[in-house]
């Protein structure tokens, strides 16, 4: 493919809605939820998804967060999925929030020593004081032989929200060790620093890692279930000390 087509199908169309989005920078957050995932920065054409993620945290009380999608590859650089989410709280589960995100692959995969992508998700919650939240950031890959690494810097904010409050920054983190297409090992990490700008201090930040499998079942033609799981561990006070993380991927 002639080099200026490459950079007008990979780059040039996503990379103008990020020169919009970071626009946006001096604008609030949540914090990591136990149900969020590694966002990984490709993306297949054609591949429609039914993800379902569970995660529960310890707590008082424990708090456990479930939700349902369907996703679509529209074409080789734009991932879009639509979801439900539902939360527990103590006893009772309720319908929390509609999110919508949307990936873009900006680099040919496996072309440069990284994979980039760019990642975006609005969440509309049921409770309209929280806001709704935005969240965007680039998405970083890269393997050595059997080893996949992953590395993605996240902004959030709130608009909308009974209380302002300035964009926060946290991280996604993975690396994974290829062993069986059906049982692959490794690690994952999650953080929220606070204030983009003007971090909290060490001790009041949100940092959790732990062990994690991942894999893919083929079923046929074009149909596969993926799977992803994690167990991570706190490492701060103001973390929760155990974290359970699940996701399941319905591919055809």
């Amino acid at each position: 493919m002639p080099p200026e087509r490459l950079i007008e199908r990979n780059v040039m169309k996503p990379h103008a809605a990020m020169l919009a989005l970071a626009g946006m920078l001096g604008l609030h957050a949540a914090h990591a939820g136990p149900a969020d995932y590694v966002y990984t920065p490709t993306v297949e054409a054609g591949e429609t998804e039914l993800d379902f993620k569970f995660g529960t945290e310890d707590g008082s009380p424990r708090k456990s967060v479930g939700t349902f999608g369907l996703g679509y590859g529209v074409n080789d650089w734009w991932f879009t999925e639509a979801y439900v989410k539902y939360a527990k709280e103590g006893s009772g589960i309720k319908y929390d929030a509609f999110e919508w995100e949307n990936k873009f692959q900006l680099t040919e995969t496996g072309k440069y020593p990284l994979d980039i992508g760019f990642i975006t998700e609005i969440e509309i919650p049921r409770n309209n004081d929280e806001g709704i939240e935005f969240k965007f950031g680039p998405l970083l890959q890269s393997e050595f032989g059997k080893l996949q690494l992953n590395g993605n810097l996240l902004f959030e904010r709130r608009f909308d929200a009974a209380e302002a409050a300035p964009t926060e920054i946290g991280y996604q983190w993975q690396a994974k060790y290829r062993w069986l297409p059906s049982l692959e090992y490794g690690m994952q990490g999650f953080g929220e620093m606070g204030e983009w700008n003007h971090w909290e201090p060490s001790a009041e930040q949100e940092h959790k890692l732990g062990p994690a499998v991942f894999g893919k079942l083929a079923m046929g033609h074009h149909t596969a279930i993926k799977y992803n799981a994690a167990w991570l561990f706190g490492l701060t006070d103001h973390t929760p000390d155990n974290t359970f993380r699940l996701q399941t991927e319905f591919e055809f």
